[in-house]
């Protein structure tokens, strides 16, 4: 498990958060604290609202109601530029990964740096992606289109290219799903390898055990629309709890 030491400062605060799709509620009351680099792990039921927590983060879905604050900034009052502003400042690694099929892995990585970054010429583009590809061990795949690439090449990939921006904040979704043990493996252990490399601080949304294990400092359980309960692996797997159990066996 991570056990890098983290600072006491509030990266991410979140407060009375609600997001309903008709009579449906996803997230009731919501509130969750991430300190500065963190590891954090959110777990829960299939459908329960993971994903659409942190999509609320960054605006790519908007919530009912509450607070959110992100580097002390109310996410939900930002008019668009400075949402714009704050969006670069967060790496979001999509479940699919969502690689541009048509483009190059290099093309892939370049489209980032060119929409976000002015005045680089193509030596500094150049450095940046060989830097975020040696990152994720495929300086060889440079040249490769995402259909020549492995389950596990695509994530490395994706994960390349958030990491690109040099995000202070990483979201991950899901970033082991349809992917073999040993894969699995070797991603969350690199999500670990960029905590320690950048001080990042992430949030995992994962139904992948050994993930928790591996890469999280801290873990909380969704249910019912709200955090019912955090602690670390070892907390939680020895918890008395029947519902919390059934994702730890």
């Amino acid at each position: 498990m991570a056990e890098k030491k983290v600072n006491t400062e509030e990266l991410i605060s979140i407060r009375h958060l609600r997001k309903s799709f008709g009579e449906n509620k996803v997230l009731d009351d919501l509130n969750l604290t991430i300190h500065e680099g963190e590891n954090v792990a959110i777990i829960g039921q299939s459908g329960i609202g993971k994903s659409v927590l942190i999509k609320c983060l960054v605006r790519l879905l908007e919530p009912n109601t509450g607070e959110i604050k992100i580097f002390n900034e109310n996410v939900t009052q930002l008019s668009f530029e400075d949402l714009d502003k704050l969006r670069r400042r967060i790496g979001f690694l999509f479940q699919g990964g969502a690689l541009y099929d048509s483009m190059t892995v290099r093309e892939n990585l370049e489209f980032p740096l060119r929409r976000n970054i002015q005045g680089k010429t193509k030596e500094d583009i150049d450095e940046l992606i060989y830097e975020a590809l040696e990152n994720v061990g495929l300086k060889g795949a440079i040249n490769k289109l995402p259909n020549e690439l492995s389950g596990g090449m695509k994530k490395r990939v994706a994960l390349a290219r958030t990491l690109i921006l040099k995000p202070e904040i990483i979201l991950y979704d899901e970033p082991t799903t349809g992917l073999d043990p040993i894969t699995s493996k070797e991603i969350s252990e690199l999500i670990v390898k960029i905590q320690n490399q950048y001080n990042t601080t992430s949030i995992i949304i994962t139904h992948d055990v050994t993930c928790v294990k591996i890469a999280a400092n801290v873990i909380h359980v969704l249910r019912d629309g709200y955090i019912s309960d955090s602690g670390t692996y070892e907390e939680l797997v020895n918890k008395n709890d029947q519902w919390i159990q059934q994702f730890f066996t």
